[in-house]
């Protein structure tokens, strides 16, 4: 029940962190939240794009956390349709609701809001062939990586594993460290400088640090072993003991991610908050400690104030910054300028079928692909039908993701449509994923600073949180928020701990900050100190 706490709060961008801070709010206190989001649509990155009956998922979203109060937040939400043995597993939450099974084309128009359990398979396209993603030195993989790229490979490793480690000040002395050299460059390098666009000696050893910490070939061989002997059940869906890139099965809304976070906000409203679309908030009044109002504008120029008591913010930092404006220190200021962001493309394909196969024949199983070539600029594939039947509006056709990395500069962000679109065909029927004449239609998505980077003037990032600190009613969450390459779970814990924070009266932001990508959750600390 909510307590004494009241008032406005104004958050703004109604994404993952934005929502779930209303939420929570509504659920914890009698504070009104109010939502001013810059675009037209629900959920940020993990919003569902509709084309023509088909759903794309910008980016893939696993709904898996090692969080127990994430995951049961989603499953009160959303409960689960699941096969026999998954509902054996999850049984004892009391979510599992019956609905039927994809025995006929799925219905574009359903709204049933329930969470399907997922196989989770993704390789490594690379030499025109697939490899396990993560790599299993498997019989298979040794064949195909040739002889003398083998030996390399494991003379590579097993020098880095007996060495004393090098000091991490890069992304590639973190990769080095866990796989040896030949193995970075023959399956990391290319990709990660895909994603980045700059070197990986470049690139703080952070991003690995957040992103992978936990993965290493011993800890793909241990999990390798551990599934092979352990009398554990096989539909275990919690998988709190595996490293977050290992996890087999995840939850998935039947209708895309966007689905969960459209019906946070159908709550959110029902229950007396305000969602303002179209509003790009450019001026935030400060006063000595505290936030005292934003300013948004629209697309017609016209300006609107918002005054509150609590200010939660989701946009990116550098957009906060200049938007507080002339109280900022010169030093933050220019740090602030100095963050560095990466831009996203996805081109949708619907194809009639795919050339590549499994190696019974079957059609491919992977969720996504990651693209190793380094003849083509597409970084991932994703096929949609794997991750929902529901995503593809007709059964028999195959809808694919191509996933661009690129900046906002780039001459790649500036084509055209039409222009993104035969790119994509040209570069997915080179390296014989399918044949141009098979792609029956396009669409194409592009979404600006998807990636907080770890470069630029990222090291001195402590010195602007020192800054956003000292204002007390102020809450940096998310991604972008907080210029932290957070997963959706993570970015959800970020908002629920700032609302604690307010309801426990905390004035420190440090429980925030701690908050990261395969680090230790609040809850495994509590039990480690109660233990």
């Amino acid at each position: 029940m909510p307590d004494n706490k009241c008032g406005a709060a104004i958050i703004i961008g109604a994404g993952p962190a934005g929502l779930t801070a209303a939420l929570e709010l509504q659920r914890q206190t009698a504070i009104k939240p109010i939502l001013i989001e810059a675009s037209h649509a629900i959920g940020g990155i993990s919003r569902t794009i509709v084309y023509k009956g088909n759903r794309m998922d910008i980016g893939g979203h696993r709904f898996f956390s090692k969080s127990d109060r994430v995951m049961q937040w989603w499953l009160d939400l959303m409960p689960v349709e699941a096969s026999a043995a998954d509902k054996s597993e999850l049984r004892h939450q009391g979510k599992i609701r019956e609905v039927p099974q994809f025995t006929s084309a799925p219905d574009p128009n359903s709204d049933d809001l329930v969470m399907l359990v997922r196989q989770r398979k993704s390789r490594i396209y690379f030499l025109r062939c697939f490899f396990d993603y993560p790599i299993k030195l498997t019989a298979d993989t040794l064949r195909k990586m040739g002889g003398i790229r083998t030996v390399r490979c494991g003379f590579s490793y097993l020098w880095s594993a007996v060495l004393p480690q090098r000091e991490e000040h890069s992304l590639e002395d973190f990769l080095i460290n866990r796989f040896g050299r030949q193995l970075y460059l023959t399956f990391f390098k290319s990709y990660t400088e895909k994603v980045w666009g700059v070197p990986c000696d470049k690139i703080s050893a952070e991003w690995g640090a957040q992103r992978i910490k936990g993965l290493s070939l011993k800890a793909v061989a241990v999990h390798f072993l551990k599934k092979t002997f352990s009398r554990k059940k096989a539909n275990d869906i919690a998988q709190k003991q595996v490293e977050t890139s290992l996890i087999e099965k995840f939850l998935y809304p039947k209708l895309g991610p966007g689905q969960l976070w459209e019906h946070v906000a159908d709550i959110v409203r029902e229950n007396g908050g305000e969602i303002h679309f179209g509003l790009k908030v450019d001026r935030i009044r400060v006063e000595n400690d505290r936030v005292v109002a934003i300013e948004a504008i629209d697309e017609a120029g016209q300006r609107t104030t918002w005054t509150g008591d609590y200010f939660f913010s989701t946009m990116p930092v550098r957009d906060l910054i200049r938007a507080i404006g002339s109280p900022v220190p010169s030093p933050v200021r220019e740090i602030s300028e100095g963050l560095l962001y990466r831009d996203f493309i996805t081109v949708g394909l619907l194809a009639n079928k795919l050339i590549v196969k499994e190696a019974d024949g079957s059609a491919l199983k992977d969720n996504w692909i990651y693209i190793q070539e380094s003849d083509v600029t597409v970084g991932r594939l994703q096929i949609f039908n794997n991750w929902s039947p529901w995503l593809v509006a007709n059964p028999n056709k195959t809808w694919i993701g191509l996933e661009y990395f690129c900046n906002d500069t780039d001459p790649l962000w500036k084509l055209s449509d039409e222009e993104m679109g035969k790119l994509a065909i040209e570069e997915v029927s080179r390296i014989g994923i399918l044949k141009a004449e098979d792609v029956e239609d396009y669409h194409v998505v592009r979404v600006a600073k998807t990636y907080p980077a770890y470069f630029g003037s990222y090291d001195c990032f402590d010195i602007i949180r020192n800054y956003t600190d000292t204002f007390k009613n102020l809450f940096l969450v998310g991604r972008n928020g907080m210029h932290k390459y957070n997963n959706q779970d993570h970015s959800m814990l970020t908002a629920m701990t700032a609302v604690e924070n307010i309801v426990n009266g905390i004035t420190s932001k440090d429980n925030i900050w701690s908050i990261n990508t395969e680090m230790e959750y609040h809850e495994d600390k509590a039990e480690a100190k109660q233990a």
